[in-house]
């Protein structure tokens, strides 16, 4: 089980335990937050789970594979370090104290 805060666009914070094994992505939509829509139910098939890692996390988080890169292409203003798409997230102790930021819109 990890903690992780997802900070929408606003700036409302909300800060939930995910479980081990889920993505990012399951813990924003099993929880109700509002900012990651997730279209594609986490097949890395569209950019709507787009986040800003936290810096203080960009270097702690495996890389992205080149799905994801391409996926990224078609999200709303991508920042090549701190994008990453949430489905491609999978939480382990590891990313306990994780933090991410929403953008203004998923595309």
């Amino acid at each position: 089980m990890a903690k992780i805060t997802y900070i929408e666009y606003g700036g409302a914070v909300h800060t939930v335990d995910v479980p081990t094994g889920q993505t990012v992505m399951e813990g924003a939509r099993d929880n109700g937050i509002p900012g990651i829509e997730a279209d594609c139910g986490g097949a890395c098939a569209c950019s709507t789970c787009h986040v800003y890692v936290d810096l203080a996390w960009v270097e702690k988080l495996p890389p992205k594979d080149s799905m994801e890169e391409d996926m990224l292409d078609f999200a709303y203003d991508s920042d090549p370090n701190r994008s990453r798409l949430t489905c491609q997230i999978k939480v382990s102790d590891a990313l306990d104290g994780l933090i991410v930021h929403m953008p203004e819109k998923q595309i």
